[in-house]
């Protein structure tokens, strides 16, 4: 690799690798404090029948703060040098790209419902990522929310989430 790769790709760098391990770590840590404390509250003593209902769930939260706490030292501390590149501005747009459309189409479920949110989500998809037509994608995203909600709501008769608007009400569903 020439000189000049390697200034490009470190020009691009969003993260490096042990800013990824501490914030993975610290998280970690407050994912088992979160748990030992959920379950000391529920009670992680010893009780006349046996464990508490939080016995088990709070020293297997205890375990994942010991270790948590002991990821982040261990990297903090470390003399390697591992300040690589973890996501560089590309993968990070390509990763983007698809995580933010799918926590707007999580929140658009929640308005309109799965079908209605599903049509639009899989439309733009294939329009924007997939380059499609707006006619073909269209016709493809609708004839799939169709195909489901024929399975889930005729034929099985189990009813998926209609969203705080329910733009099928006129079907009768």
């Amino acid at each position: 690799m020439e000189p000049s790769d390697t200034s490009a790709s470190a020009s691009q760098s969003v993260v490096s690798n042990r800013t990824v391990e501490v914030v993975v770590a610290v998280a970690l840590t407050i994912f088992g404090a979160v748990i030992a404390y959920s379950s000391f509250q529920l009670g992680a003593g010893w009780t006349t029948d046996g464990p508490g209902a939080g016995y088990f769930p709070f020293y297997v939260g205890l375990l994942i703060c010991i270790a948590g706490i002991g990821v982040t030292v261990q990297t903090i501390l470390s003399k390697r040098n591992d300040d690589d590149v973890f996501v560089d501005r590309e993968q990070l747009h390509r990763v983007l790209s698809v995580l933010i459309p799918a926590l707007v189409y999580v929140g658009a479920v929640q308005i309109f419902g799965l079908y209605v949110a599903s049509v639009v989500y899989i439309a733009l998809f294939m329009v924007i990522l997939g380059k499609y037509t707006w006619l073909k994608s269209s016709i493809i995203s609708l004839a799939v929310v169709v195909l489901f909600f024929l399975m889930f709501e005729v034929w099985f008769k189990v009813p998926l989430f209609k969203g705080s608007i329910n733009l099928l009400s006129f079907l009768g569903y």
